[in-house]
């Protein structure tokens, strides 16, 4: 199949597992013969998700930069998307957090051993004025900015300095793209932060608070269990004991 981006054209052979940023704009332009028989299947991480999965270096600069890659059959085999397309669709938050968590150690194998480039990352790059000026460019740089300063305090006026935009603009243009608020953002990758600090174990979970982000003792206890449904304690009680 032939699948447009928006800094180019890329053809897709059968069999293989492509991974993109949904953000850039795309769609499927045509499809080769002899696919009457075949199927499409699309699974979705949320973007906090990628971007709270360790360890996999280049691999994030190139996905949020707007390249095209397809994983190795090292990586990943079709049996294995078969299964997480059938847990993904599942509607069971246990089997699609087994599915996350694959498609995490999945990436991290792909950041040691390769994948090959469909599209290059161009985002970042110096290239015709319609990419560099493209929004997506702007709201690359603050979720990074956020994500790698997630201990510091951030609010908006801050975040937006960082890209040269006003802060109105800059969080209308946040919200269009990430369909969720920089606020909003925020909170859910500390909170992301913070389970995965709990899982680890070796914190009180008032230090988890403060390597999270948070200020706020109560403010953290309120954020947490409005997003899990239960506290902090009873997350690490449950999943470790």
């Amino acid at each position: 199949m032939e699948y447009a981006f928006d800094a180019g054209q890329v053809t897709i052979e059968a069999g293989r597992l492509v991974a993109f940023w949904a953000g850039i704009p795309h769609q499927t332009m045509r499809l080769g013969p002899n696919t009457e028989a075949g199927r499409q299947l699309n699974i979705y991480l949320p973007m906090d998700s990628f971007l709270a999965m360790p360890q996999l270096g280049r691999l994030t600069e190139t996905l949020m930069g707007g390249g095209v890659i397809a994983l190795t059959t090292e990586c990943v085999g079709l049996e294995a998307l078969e299964r997480w397309h059938a847990d993904y669709r599942s509607g069971n938050s246990l089997r699609t957090d087994l599915v996350r968590a694959e498609i995490g150690t999945m990436f991290r194998r792909a950041a040691m051993t390769g994948w090959d480039t469909l599209l290059p990352a161009w985002i970042d790059q110096v290239g015709t004025r319609t990419r560099t000026g493209s929004p997506v460019r702007y709201v690359v740089q603050m979720v990074r900015h956020i994500v790698e300063n997630i201990t510091d305090p951030l609010n908006a006026n801050d975040i937006a300095e960082v890209v040269g935009l006003h802060p109105n603009y800059a969080t209308n243009l946040f919200t269009k793209v990430m369909h969720i608020s920089v606020q909003k953002f925020v909170i859910r990758m500390r909170l992301i932060r913070a389970r995965s600090l709990l899982f680890d174990g070796t914190l009180s979970v008032a230090n988890v608070a403060l390597e999270a982000g948070f200020t706020s003792q109560t403010q953290f206890y309120e954020h947490f269990r409005r997003a899990y449904g239960m506290t902090p304690t009873q997350m690490r009680r449950d999943t470790i004991g």
